[in-house]
């Protein structure tokens, strides 16, 4: 008989240095962390401040800024409405419990959407039970690039702080886990990066046979998220078609902006990050004015779009102007796939190919 493995811990229950979502304590200070937006000052109190408490000013909105209050986006609505039933529906089952997939391209929010969901559960969960401080309702994980079906059961095991050698198997590393999160109340688990598993190799089928072992013993439903990946073939094949009778796929996708409905979504979205600022001087509806401009810069992705206001926020206080501009906003850098589109639908519309306004990504 093997030991018991031991439960890493920190003194005095603080958050470690490195913090990651993939463990308890990251996870932890994820669900609790709510930045408050800093109260802006009047012309003469900027005023009376001493150089130093300015630059503290400043400083503290800068952090602001690189955090600014998440929006609630149709998918994150739509991912959260779904995995909160599928938790109902799943209450008194025994096995064959139903999951869901969040599907979609690199930079539509499908990670955001997944701890979202994972967020708003453990509130709900936390304020129905706000005495019991062993419970720990939802486990995060990502599947790790070349993964093995050890690798993922150590991930599972690194989240509740169990730590094993390498003398541990895979069932002992899987009974342990089974047996804390059984303890703890689990019953959301959030598997990320899940296009990490191929069914074409034997690797990858083990993989997800532990994924399914997992589902099969705890009490909990299971939401996956991953880069397209029904042409990953994660549904081929016999295991594929199980996974496909089990789960709901919940789509991501880019913003649209061809049609006035599409418009108006993108520019309410526009709006709403706007109210979230904290600059001197910025005028309501300055953004609104530039919502062509910034569904060019951002290809419609929510990431790209939220770096660009960020980052624009933060160049506005750097340099003094306390309100985002156009020439702000071409400052900040976008990843390559929003500056290809960008670029590309720049050249459309010096070439009079096709109007900004009909763009559909």
């Amino acid at each position: 008989m093997t030991s018991a493995p031991h439960t890493a811990t920190t003194p005095n229950d603080e958050v470690p240095p490195d913090n990651p979502l993939t463990t308890k304590e990251g996870w932890g200070a994820f669900v609790r962390h709510a930045p408050e937006p800093p109260m802006l000052l009047t012309a003469d109190e900027l005023v009376a401040l001493s150089p130093r408490r300015r630059s503290a000013y400043d400083e503290m909105r800068r952090d602001y800024h690189s955090d600014l209050p998440l929006v609630n986006t149709p998918t994150i609505h739509r991912v959260i409405s779904t995995g909160r039933l599928l938790v109902q529906l799943n209450r008194r089952q025994i096995s064959a419990r139903r999951g869901a997939i969040i599907s979609g391209a690199s930079g539509t929010g499908k990670t955001t959407a997944l701890t979202q969901l994972g967020r708003a559960h453990e509130l709900a969960i936390r304020k129905r039970h706000p005495d019991d401080k062993t419970r720990l309702p939802v486990i995060y994980v990502t599947v790790p690039p070349a993964a093995t079906s050890r690798m993922l059961a150590v991930e599972f095991a690194r989240f509740l702080g169990l730590e094993f050698t390498s003398r541990y198997n895979l069932t002992d590393i899987t009974n342990a886990v089974c047996s804390v999160a059984a303890h703890t109340h689990v019953d959301l688990v959030l598997v990320d990066e899940i296009h990490n598993i191929s069914l074409a190799t034997r690797t990858g089928a083990e993989v997800s046979d532990q994924l399914k072992y997992f589902a099969e013993r705890l009490p909990a439903t299971f939401i996956y998220a991953g880069v397209e990946v029904e042409a990953q073939g994660l549904f081929a094949g016999a295991r594929g078609r199980q996974i496909a009778g089990r789960f709901t796929v919940v789509p991501t996708t880019a913003f649209a902006y061809g049609t006035s409905e599409q418009r108006d979504a993108w520019h309410s979205l526009i709006a709403t990050l706007e109210t979230t600022l904290r600059l001197q001087h910025h005028a309501p509806g300055t953004l609104a004015g530039l919502a062509e401009y910034l569904y060019r810069r951002s290809g419609g992705m929510i990431g790209s779009l939220s770096q660009l206001i960020r980052g624009a926020a933060i160049l506005a206080i750097e340099d003094g102007a306390e309100k985002i501009t156009r020439e702000h906003l071409d400052l900040v850098p976008v990843d390559y796939a929003a500056q290809t589109t960008y670029t590309a639908s720049t050249s459309r519309r010096r070439h009079g190919d096709q109007p900004a306004s009909a763009e559909v990504v």
